[in-house]
Formats: C-alpha cells, structure tokens, sequence
C-alpha cells in the first residue's frame, strides 16, 4: 500500500492478518481520532494504514495537501529509514511507527531542535504511559534499560528522523519498539518497552500519551518562538540525555572522528564534546555517536 498515491484508510478488518498476533491487536483509528482530533488542537487528521514503505515519505509526498498536524501512523513499515539512511523494520503491530507535519514559525537556526524536542516529547509521555525510565541519545534516540546477564543494559528502543517537506513544512517521524521479543531484535543493541519490563504495552493509550506530550511542547516552544532556554527544552532535554557526562567518540562528515567527554548541549542543540587530553572543546551538530565504555 501506498498511500502517498491515494486516498488514506484505515486497515480493513476483512484483512487476512488483521488479527494474526492476537497479543499485538490493531490500533483503533477512530477511537484514536476521538481523542487527539480535537477543536483548537495541534492534530488536525489522523490516519492509520495496515503497511506503507516510510510514514515520512508518504507524509511529505503529500504535505502540500496537509494542514498542520496532519498524523500518518502505520502497522507496518518495509522501508522504515533512521538517520544516516539506516533501515528500520519490525514485526507487524509490535511498535509504533508514526510520522507528523509540523509547520513550526521559528527562526531557522531554531528548528535543529524540533527532533530534540521529539525526543523530550516522547521520552515524557511514555515514562507516565508505560512507567519505563527512558533516557536520550543525542540527537534522537530513546534508550530504556534491559535486564542482560551483567545487569541492566542500556538498549536504543525507538529513533526520530526529522525532513524538511515543502516550503515550510517538517515531517518528524519516530519509530517505538513496544512489544518486540529477544528473538526478534534486529540487531543485540536493541530494545523494546516489553523488554524493559514496562506495566503496559497497549499501543493506543501510548501514542495519545507521546502525541499528547509533543502538542504541549511544540506548542510551549513555538510560544517561545523556539528559543530552547525560555520554553526550558534545552534544560529538560540536557536532564534526559544519557550522552551528557559519558566518553564518546563522535563519527564526523569527512571521515574524521573526535573523542572526548559530552559536557552540554549548547544554545543550538549541539553536543558539546570536550575532547580527551584537554585539547579544548567543540561543538558538533552532525554525526553519529557512540557511547564508549571504560575500556573502549
């Protein structure tokens, strides 16, 4: 199914595998719409699909044709995409895989925020939702502690991609494993809310959580018109990041690599890494981070 070339619908319940995995039953659209679609709210649409290629591809294909607040949420995704064009893929039904159209006005060095701000969203709703203890990687990443054979291991459990749509639209997308099993991970460094023992896994009480979570900040930091210190999401996201304080090494553009410790995200939501052997500080606002142990 691609709904970016037709009309969006909700999965038929005719469909041969509507209820294949009677523990991972479908979402309910309507009931979902109910309660996020409301008078005066950000969330103007809400669809849900039974599978799609990327949430975030079919969103931005039609962003032109969308209102702000416009939510995308599939089943399924076979072309799922992370951040340094990763592939993302999981069972049927085990997670939640969403995309929204925001359309914030905010100066534009502001807007490397918005995936930060996701994460702070996320992170919020599904700590009350799920009653699990999430914390952030920089720049998008949610981390939930599993209990592994050396005690509890840190595991990436969702990913928030961010893409520009049209002339003023954003389309930022997140990516939950909820339900998935230990047989199931795609990689050993990976998670889910299940494995992270979490007191619920019903997926639709979590998504209106998070979707919940990210209207009032969005709304409180475009009220701030994206200056991250008044809204408070740079002390909120700098409290939730498990990157501040640990060693890293950073994977930088052109091959180059820096190592040192996360001391702070600055005022444009760059990781601030002061590099090993006091040879001062600097500020990085992409690439890929890897969180080093003692003896790495």
């Amino acid at each position: 199914m691609t709904p970016s070339h037709g009309p969006l619908h909700d999965p038929s319940p005719r469909s041969g595998n509507r209820w294949s995995d009677l523990e991972r039953p479908p979402l309910n659209a309507a009931a979902l719409r109910r309660a996020l679609v409301l008078p005066g709210g950000l969330w103007t649409s809400l669809d849900v699909v039974a599978a799609t290629g990327s949430t975030n591809s079919d969103l931005a294909a039609r962003a032109g044709a969308l209102s702000e607040g416009a939510v995308l949420v599939a089943e399924e995704q076979t072309a799922g995409r992370g951040r340094l064009d990763r592939t993302w893929s999981a069972p049927a039904r085990s997670g939640l895989f969403f995309s929204v159209l925001l359309k914030p006005r905010v100066p534009a060095e502001r807007l490397a925020w918005l995936p930060l701000l996701t994460g702070v969203a996320a992170a919020t709703g599904l700590a009350r939702a799920a009653g699990v203890d999430m914390s952030l990687k920089w720049p998008n990443d949610l981390l939930v502690k599993v209990p592994g054979p050396q005690g509890k291991e840190e595991r990436k459990t969702g990913g928030i991609l961010a893409e520009r749509a049209g002339d003023d639209g954003i389309v930022v997308g997140l990516g939950l494993n909820v339900t998935l099993r230990a047989d199931e991970l795609p990689v050993p460094t990976a998670g889910s809310l299940a494995l992270a023992n979490a007191v619920s896994t019903d997926r639709d009480p979590l998504l209106r959580a998070v979707l919940r979570s990210l209207e009032q900040w969005y709304r409180r930091w475009t009220a701030a018109e994206g200056d991250p210190a008044a809204s408070g999401l740079q002390e909120a996201y700098a409290a939730g990041c498990a990157t501040l304080g640990r060693s890293v090494r950073a994977e930088l553009p052109g091959d180059r690599t820096l190592t040192g410790e996360a001391v702070a995200i600055d005022g444009g939501g760059r990781l601030v890494v002061a590099r090993a052997n006091g040879g001062g500080r600097e500020a990085v606002g992409a690439g890929d981070i890897v969180h080093l142990r003692p003896a790495d």
